[in-house]
């Protein structure tokens, strides 16, 4: 099986995507450097709609994600409410 990883970026408004990745995805390893956040695993990595939305106590977009992104490795599958990111073999 391949690793898969998301990067953003170390800020406040990234932390609760970096605590919902980890929450979601208890396989999952995180990198952190001053400035980026990387969040690596074995097969696949999903950040769930609802997760941030309980952590923050707020509305979220998946598409949000996008702001803080900073590299993404896998092939990706977006819906309203979750973002995949898996190698499909």
């Amino acid at each position: 099986m391949s690793k898969v990883f998301i990067i953003v970026q170390a800020n406040e408004e990234a932390r609760p995507i970096i605590e919902a990745l980890v929450k979601d995805n208890l396989h999952a390893v995180v990198q952190e450097s001053p400035a980026m956040v990387r969040i690596e695993a074995e097969g696949s990595l999903t950040l769930n709609r609802n997760t941030v939305e309980e952590l923050t106590g707020q509305p979220f977009d998946i598409q949000q994600l996008h702001v803080n992104l900073i590299s993404i490795s896998g092939h990706i599958d977006e819906e309203d409410d979750y973002l995949t990111v898996a190698w499909n073999n």
